[in-house]
């Protein structure tokens, strides 16, 4: 029953903020576009300025709220949508400038701009740049993976050669998550050799870290569904639409997504005796 009420209340305040969302941030740029239909259908006298400052806010706060959904910290979210209320409400005092207003506002609004573009890059490198909720590790190798963006996973051929490739990672408890094509080298090492390797890495594939040994089996049904909603969770835009969009795309010469669980091999003796073997 609990368990049931959650998911409801979750559905409610997900369709609400998208609701809210939504039409704020549409009514803002209706405002935006046309201040004079606008002001005639809220029934108030028509002031270009004024109504393009209430278009502004309208945007940033529904923006804001949009993001609330996909964003997990709330001062980034704050400081987005807070960036974009203010960009705005700059360029009004530019573009309005011949209605009223001193040029100084527009340009003490540009360099509170400029602050606040600072201060998001700075919380999102804190973040690692994933801004997407992230769940807990129960083990101690898998920590530093919570919040890291890119790994190396390193699989082996059948001489033992290892081949490398940056991938996105969620880690969940003991284990972690990585993402694939079906018909990815990678893929076919790892149905010959479950044994691998990760690293933290940039984005370009650089190791940042030392890696950890990891034996990684392929999902199916819910765990698959479960592995696919952990990485978009943690990278909404990569992997809620960029990855999956390029996957469709590319299925006919890769086949399908797949998705796989690792698990972090603390005894490195049994990892040599499998190798062997």
């Amino acid at each position: 029953m609990i368990h049931h009420e959650t998911v409801a209340s979750t559905r409610i305040v997900v369709a609400v903020a998208v609701i809210a969302g939504a039409g704020t941030t549409g009514l803002g740029a209706w405002a935006y576009a046309s201040p004079a239909g606008f002001a005639e259908f809220a029934g108030f006298p028509e002031h270009t300025h004024f109504v393009h400052d209430l278009a502004a806010f309208q945007i940033g706060v529904g923006l804001t709220v949009l993001l609330a959904l996909i964003w997990s910290d709330a001062l980034a979210t704050a400081l987005a949508g807070f960036l974009v209320t203010n960009t705005l409400h700059t360029v009004n005092h530019a573009v309005d400038l011949d209605l009223g207003g001193r040029a100084w506002q527009a340009w003490g609004l540009a360099v509170l701009s400029l602050a606040l573009v600072v201060a998001l890059g700075l919380r999102l490198r804190t973040l690692g740049y994933v801004v997407g909720s992230v769940r807990a590790a129960t083990t101690p190798a898998l920590r530093p993976y919570v919040r890291q963006k890119t790994i190396t996973l390193t699989t082996f051929r059948r001489d033992g050669r290892p081949g490398t490739t940056p991938v996105s990672i969620a880690v969940d408890g003991d284990h972690a998550y990585v993402r694939s094509f079906e018909a990815s080298m990678k893929t076919k090492r790892l149905r010959r050799d479950p044994n691998a390797e990760i690293t933290p890495s940039s984005g370009r594939g650089c190791p940042t870290g030392s890696p950890i040994p990891a034996r990684l089996r392929r999902l199916d049904g819910d765990e698959d569904r479960h592995a696919a909603r952990l990485l978009r969770r943690k990278h909404p835009f990569l992997h809620g639409v960029v990855v999956p969009l390029t996957h469709r795309l590319g299925r006919a010469k890769f086949g399908k997504t797949v998705h796989f669980v690792a698990t972090p091999i603390v005894d490195r003796e049994a990892l040599r005796t499998t190798r062997s073997g």
